[in-house]
């Protein structure tokens, strides 16, 4: 596997995410509310968080366990769109509570651990992080 267009879109929007999604989560926080500041980056990390899911869509493994080049990170796919939807579904019912609870589920989930799980030694981009990047393996 090579890193093609649309592996670095799939990274740069994934990385992106990662680092503005506290941003996001941190305007709500606290006594200062910074209602201006959590819609702007919680609409970009939304529209990061779709690139994401939807570029990981054509993104395959046939070197993997796999079921038709879809490998058990694709997993990650639905259950973002799902959390997504729930999110705005949850705004729309002003049931800020719950948006507040998938968001945060959904960046720990959803960015953090599957990129922990995308960067593992065995993976294309573990071995192009950890192998050729940073010369560990």
């Amino acid at each position: 596997m090579q890193l093609t267009p649309l592996i670095a879109i799939h990274l740069a929007a994934a990385l992106s995410a990662v680092a503005l999604g506290p941003v996001a989560l941190w305007a709500r926080k606290g006594r200062v509310q910074r209602a201006r500041l959590h819609r702007a980056a919680g609409y970009a990390w939304v529209t990061l968080m779709l690139a994401t899911a939807i570029s990981a869509i054509f993104i395959r493994d046939y070197q993997l366990p796999n079921w038709a080049g879809f490998t058990w990170i694709h997993l990650f796919v639905p259950l973002t769109l799902a959390g997504l939807f729930g999110a705005f579904r949850a705004l729309y019912l002003k049931d800020i509570s719950r948006h507040q609870k998938i968001m945060q589920s959904l960046y720990v989930s959803a960015c953090l651990g599957a990129g922990a799980f995308t960067l593992l030694p065995g993976r294309y981009l573990g071995q192009l992080v950890w192998g050729q990047w940073l010369g560990l393996l």
